[in-house]
């Protein structure tokens, strides 16, 4: 049997879509098995504040379809010490909270793997973060209804590159990784698609140009991830404009309209399914583990794991796909 009786929720660092239809899920499945649950409102801040709040099934109601994050999210470097990761426990055990499920990315694991670690309290986390650069699960909380968000801007783009005869670099999240660029890009039908993970996507681009030029073709659609190591979108466009002066280039930064907006299906079954998983999870006797998902069936990685390992690859099929189908 197992000693937990009340399980607190929160969401830390950048929100996802699908992190309300997770927190509907959490309490849901809390309540069914006879946990009273607490949301924690403001990630770790909220829990050094004391801004705890008593949930049940309607708490979350009518929230599935909502992006963003009722509990609302915010960054806490008083939580990064020792003494106040110290204080958020204390606090969580005078509001009898003795187990804890995080939604959020490797920031908001690192937290409660330490968290955990050092004050023996059971925690879970679901990866929730746009990126899906999370190491243990095929696809995280968001990664979907952010790349139909850029898709959706792709095609509408394009309609004035023809229009236009224009050039458009679009730049797309991913500080570290190109799953978005990659993805929306192969599915946009973009001409190119630089990464982060590529150190020579430039010259490649540049190849292409070249042949479009040759054959008269003026209008293209270049993806660009943010952290490309050329130094995102407006960097690339001005070394473009050096090299093909007669190119009518324009710009587009897509931004947060990508962290925004009601999550797609798959992202609402993925977070259902993932914190659901999460409450059985603790209930078992699991934790400093993350719940993914991997061959469409739940798996747990040990929170360690998932942080250090470096084995997490952009998919080599979609990589030698996108320059083949791209010409």
């Amino acid at each position: 049997m197992t000693s937990i009786q009340k399980i607190g929720i929160l969401t830390s660092g950048g929100d996802a879509p699908g992190m309300n239809a997770c927190i509907r899920a959490i309490v849901r499945t809390g309540i069914y098995k006879g946990m009273k649950m607490v949301g924690v409102l403001q990630g770790y801040q909220g829990m050094i504040d004391k801004k705890f709040i008593d949930m049940d099934g309607h708490s979350v109601c009518n929230i599935i379809q909502l992006g963003g994050t009722i509990l609302k999210t915010a960054r806490c470097d008083e939580f990064r010490t020792k003494e106040g990761r110290e204080k958020a426990y204390k606090n969580l055990r005078k509001a009898g909270i003795n187990a804890l499920v995080a939604i959020g990315g490797d920031g908001t694991f690192t937290g409660a793997e330490l968290l955990s670690r050092e004050f023996d309290i059971p925690v879970i986390c679901i990866p929730g973060t746009i990126d899906n650069d999370l190491y243990g699960s095929d696809f995280t909380l968001g990664y979907d209804t952010a790349n139909n968000t850029v898709i959706e801007a792709i095609d509408k783009i394009r309609d004035t590159a023809a229009s236009h005869d224009r050039l458009f670099f679009i730049e797309v999240m991913g500080r570290d990784s190109g799953c978005i660029a990659l993805w929306a890009g192969t599915a946009g039908g973009a001409e190119a698609i630089l990464l982060p993970e590529k150190e020579t996507a430039i010259d490649e681009l540049i190849k292409k140009l070249e042949k479009g030029a040759d054959s008269k073709k003026s209008s293209s659609i270049v993806i660009i991830a943010e952290g490309d190591k050329n130094g995102g979108a407006y960097n690339v466009a001005k070394y473009v404009k050096e090299r093909f002066n007669f190119y009518d280039i324009k710009v587009t930064i897509l931004g947060h309209l990508q962290r925004g907006g009601s999550p797609s299906s798959f992202d609402r079954v993925l977070a259902s399914r993932l914190g659901y998983a999460a409450v059985n999870a603790l209930l078992a006797g699991e934790t400093r583990k993350m719940v993914g998902i991997r061959g469409n069936k739940i798996k747990l990685t040990d929170l360690e794991e998932a942080l250090n390992n470096n084995s997490f690859k952009l998919e080599e099929d979609l990589l030698e796909m996108s320059h083949v189908l791209n010409i």
